[in-house]
Parts: structure tokens; sequence; C-alpha cells
């Protein structure tokens, strides 16, 4: 077992225990970070509408569980080799590219849903579907830019929830916004109080102690070059038999 080399815990003690649970799968999903370059960088935020079950009224970046059109959706483009090398470690058998390339693009489709932001890039090729999101998204000219995603850490809710997800974090710079990025909205109404902020306000709000820990990885990560970003490794944090366990991936 390894202690990951930021500093801090991605879940707080005993992080929104519940007294009596069985233990669950955890479900596969992906958030997506947005980087805005600035003489302060910003990240994209939004807060939890309260209904929720899974933190409600915490301040945390788009994303979603992962659907079945995600792993089936034809567009150009693949991971870049380093970012797919990372996400295949530590997966079970079962976990296909295909799944993984999934866990991408379902980043990018929940942050549309979630923000109307649309992360790509321009195309002239068409792709098809009848997933009302994934139309709606193609309908305007982009496409996923898969090669620039970085793929930057994976956590896995603790064995005490009865809602638990396998979530993969991944980062994109601002040159992949492809439309407005001051007209984000809450689109589906599971994200309100969009904004984007400093990592130093972002850290002022009531965050879950992953997200916290994830903006320390962004901070770190963004002081390399674009291409070195893409190299380095991903820390995942699980629990088993109650401890926390991080490797580097």
């Amino acid at each position: 077992m390894t202690r990951h080399q930021y500093g801090r815990t991605p879940t707080g003690p005993g992080e929104y225990r519940e007294s009596s649970t069985q233990l669950a799968r955890p479900k596969e999903a992906a958030t997506l970070i947005v980087v805005r370059a600035g003489p302060q960088p910003t990240l994209l935020m939004g807060k939890r509408a309260a209904t929720h079950r899974f933190m409600p009224n915490k301040f945390v970046f788009p994303g979603g569980r992962m659907d079945l059109i995600d792993q089936r959706l034809q567009v150009p483009g693949e991971l870049s080799r380093p970012v797919m090398k990372r996400l295949r470690k530590a997966t079970r058998k079962t976990v296909n590219d295909r799944k993984l390339r999934g866990l991408a693009l379902a980043a990018i489709r929940e942050t549309f849903e979630e923000t109307g932001l649309i992360v790509g890039r321009p195309t002239s090729q068409s792709v098809s579907t009848t997933h009302p999101v994934w139309r709606d998204y193609l309908a305007h000219g982009a496409e996923p830019p898969l090669e620039h995603m970085d793929f930057i850490a994976r956590a896995i809710t603790p064995t005490y929830r009865t809602r638990r997800f396998d979530t993969r974090f991944f980062m994109i710079h601002d040159q992949f916004i492809f439309n407005d990025p001051e007209q984000i909205t809450d689109a589906s109404g599971e994200l309100n109080e969009l904004h984007w902020l400093t990592l130093n306000e972002a850290r002022q709000l009531d965050l879950p102690a992953v997200t916290r820990w994830a903006i320390d990885l962004v901070e770190q990560r963004i002081q390399l070059s674009r291409a070195e970003q893409l190299k380095q490794t991903a820390p995942f944090v699980r629990f088993a038999k109650g401890q926390e366990i991080s490797i580097d991936l």
C-alpha cells in the first residue's frame, strides 16, 4: 500500500457515512475539469441540487454515470497512448478499451448536459445517433477532442456508502471550449450556481474532500507543459477492509 504524494486524503474521515449499509458495487462514472488559462487559472464548477441523494448542496465539477451510448458512439479520434495506458491499469478484465474511451466521452456528454458547455473542436464529419444529448451536441458541428483529454485521477466511493461510484477524473484546457464559455447554464437542473472559479475561490466553497483533492492535483499538473501533463501518473484511491489504499497509475 502506498500513500499518494499530494498530502490530502480524497475522503474525509467518515465523510457521508451511513450507519447501516450493505456493500454496493460502484457504478462507472466520469467527471471533467475544464481549465481556463489566465493570470489565475479558473475551473468550471457548480452546486449539486439539494434533492440529490449523493453529496447534496456540494460544489463539484460536472460529471456523472457512463451510459451505454458513450461506449457505442462512433466519433473520430482516440485518447492519447499515455492516457489510455493509465486508464487500463488496475481495471477488471471485463473493462475493454471501448469502455475506457466511453468514460472520456461520458465526461464530455455530462458537461454539455449539465452546463451547456461544448467541449469539442470543429468537424465536417457527420455522426448520427438517436441519443438526445449527443444528438444536440453533434448538431453544433463539434467532435470530442479525445487526443487532448488528460486522465488525472481515479477514486472509488468508500464502502460505507449505499451509492458508490468508480470515478475517473479527466482534464481539458480551454482551447477546446467550442462555444462561448460565459454562456453556461444549469441546463439539466443537476448543477446550479455555475461559475468559473480560481483555485483559491473554489477552495473556499463547501466541497467534498475528493473534489478538494482533485483541485490540488490540477494545481500541480498545470505547472507543466501540455505534453508533459499527458504523461504524468494518476493517483487511484479506493478502500479495502476499511483502509484507504492509494497507488499511482
